[in-house]
């Protein structure tokens, strides 16, 4: 049988990089020292790959997270104090499995950003939605769905996701409004879904972020019982970088 329609027939099928090992494979000199199940395990291995590698890709460009980090590269030879142990269980991804929190706390540059996102970037890595968003932003979000009647979508779109990443929390305090339209939110995640907060605010401060008592405990509630917390310490990193670089430039 001719490879031609085989490939044809590869490509309707929607399986281009099985048609492209095939097609590599029939330039391959010593092609013929491999059996039918080998070549064919290389050409669905590739095929898998590569699709796990675009959804991937979705996933990453749907959390939009603020800046581009892995677990990898975290720092933990500064002074933040930062649990070694606790990150490497954070990094399994099992607390997203058991829809627990993340609370990650501690002074400007301290780096709660980028560890938010290196969390969001390892929950993608295994399969899973995020979704990363400023406070500030996200509350108009809720302004802006309201006003053009999108809010019942807005609401379970951001519902659904598996992971969802609230970031600056408390450089605002929240009136009434706002604090209902977090509080339905977090409501409809309660148990089901996950949550990464990072502030500037130690989490026991919280509730003087939200203007209303009784909201704010029914808020806090669902964020903070059967959460982990990070709570860094130290100078801000952007600064110890900073003076990293000038030092290298005069050196």
């Amino acid at each position: 049988m001719l490879t031609h329609p085989i490939l044809e027939n590869l490509r309707a099928l929607r399986l281009n990089t099985m048609a492209k090992t095939l097609d590599e494979q029939m330039n391959m000199p010593d092609v013929g020292t491999l059996s039918f199940e080998e070549r064919l395990g290389l050409m669905v291995d590739r095929e898998l790959i590569e699709r796990g590698n675009r959804r991937l890709k979705t996933r990453l460009r749907k959390a939009k997270l603020r800046v581009q980090a892995c677990m990898e590269d975290i720092d933990y030879r500064s002074s933040r104090k930062l649990d070694r142990s606790l990150m490497k269980s954070l990094a399994s991804c099992n607390w997203i499995d058991r829809h627990q929190s993340v609370l990650i706390t501690g002074p400007t540059g301290a780096g709660k950003t980028w560890i938010a996102c290196a969390l969001a970037h390892r929950a993608c890595m295994e399969g899973h939605t995020v979704l990363y968003k400023r406070l500030p932003g996200f509350l108009r979000g809720f302004y802006t769905a309201r006003a053009d009647g999108s809010y019942g979508k807005f609401i379970k779109t951001c519902s659904k996701t598996d992971l969802l990443v609230i970031d600056d929390w408390g450089l605002k305090r929240l009136d009434q409004q706002q604090s209902l339209d977090l509080l339905e939110l977090l409501e409809d995640r309660y148990n089901l879904k996950s949550t990464i907060v990072a502030a500037q605010i130690p989490a026991d401060k919280w509730h003087e972020t939200i203007a209303d008592p009784t909201l704010a405990d029914a808020i806090l509630d669902r964020l903070i019982h059967n959460s982990h917390r990070i709570e860094l310490k130290g100078e801000s990193m952007r600064k110890k970088i900073s003076c990293l670089t000038d030092k290298k430039k005069k050196d």
